[in-house]
């Protein structure tokens, strides 16, 4: 469930446009108005105020925005700003260029906690602003990790019915597959497995999952990756990160932001993504999750290790420091 508190009566999109003009001009930005104004409006709504904003000032939101922010903050405000499909095809083109697999849970989150018809909006808006496809640009990034690869590429490239309409039989064979080809022992999952994975519908693989842990005397598929000797460390990752986003995604972004938070330092990057890329989805979820795993909340942690606007608007975005 989403955390947005939305204005009653709610502005025009020109009148927030206006507004936001103002903001940008004279001596130093009005960071509050930016925050008061984007930070309470629903992606429909930003969108109607970025088609406002270029109608009125012949220059688009985002550029404005880009111009006179900064940091963690504006990169931030910048994300929340984008229609979400775009939003989310920069993200999965700023992963493919960092080194290293733990960056692809990016890519996961992309194809497993988000609507099949949203996964299609950001496979063409990547296109169109990389001028190469998702697909593509995941094989080029392979470092020679075949099965991590194919798994990726099927998983984006995937389009999962989205109702509710369960097959018993069918569950009922996935979970032995599943079960069978974790417990093969095999270095790589076979294609039966990534084609499970990557094709079934989330309400079907859920209901696999839990088969799954009937047959295996309580054991999650989960935890039966995690202890898969044969899969090394790259597979085992992004495998859980596949199970746990398409099982539960709250749980995973509870581990995102606390990831982000605990240790040496914030990792802004995934704090950000968590919290803008959720708030509209499933945030309020992943703060009563939250609150139960670690007894303290998402805003507690918030302002424990941001400051500033940053920290302003991303507590804008969580909502009320209850769940």
């Amino acid at each position: 469930m989403s955390t947005l508190t939305i204005p009653d009566p709610l502005p025009t999109p020109e009148e927030d446009s206006q507004k936001l003009n103002k903001a940008f001009k004279g001596w130093g930005t009005d960071e509050k108005s930016i925050i008061e104004i984007l930070g309470h409006r629903t992606a429909a709504q930003r969108r109607e105020i970025r088609d406002a904003y270029a109608r009125l000032f012949n220059q688009t939101l985002v550029d404005s925005l880009r111009s006179e922010l900064s940091g963690d903050f504006g990169r931030a405000v910048v994300l929340w700003a984008l229609d979400p499909a775009e939003r989310d095809a920069i993200l999965a083109h700023e992963v493919l260029k960092k080194k290293g697999y733990r960056h692809m849970c990016v890519i996961v989150e992309i194809a497993c906690a988000s609507p099949p018809d949203h996964l299609i909006s950001v496979r063409q808006a990547y296109s169109s602003l990389f001028n190469s496809s998702l697909e593509e640009d995941i094989i080029d990034y392979s470092t020679g990790h075949h099965s991590l690869t194919q798994l990726l590429v099927r998983l984006v490239s995937s389009y999962r019915y989205d109702g509710m309409y369960l097959n018993e039989d069918l569950v009922d064979s996935d979970a032995d597959d599943l079960y069978n080809a974790i417990k093969m022992g095999q270095q790589e999952p076979p294609i039966g497995l990534i084609n499970i994975l990557s094709t079934r519908s989330i309400h079907h693989l859920k209901a696999s999952f839990h088969r799954y842990q009937q047959k295996a005397n309580g054991k999650s598929i989960y935890e039966d990756i995690e202890g898969n000797k044969n899969y090394d460390h790259e597979l085992k990752s992004i495998m859980k990160c596949v199970v746990c986003c398409i099982a539960s995604p709250e749980k995973h972004f509870v581990e995102v932001v606390r990831n982000s938070i605990v240790g040496l330092g914030t990792d802004e990057d995934s704090l950000t993504r968590a919290i803008v890329t959720r708030a509209e989805i499933d945030l309020k979820n992943i703060k009563e999750e939250y609150k139960i795993r670690y007894k303290t909340t998402v805003n507690a942690d918030v302002i424990g290790d941001t400051s500033g606007d940053y920290k302003n608007f991303l507590l804008t975005l969580v909502g009320s420091a209850e769940p």
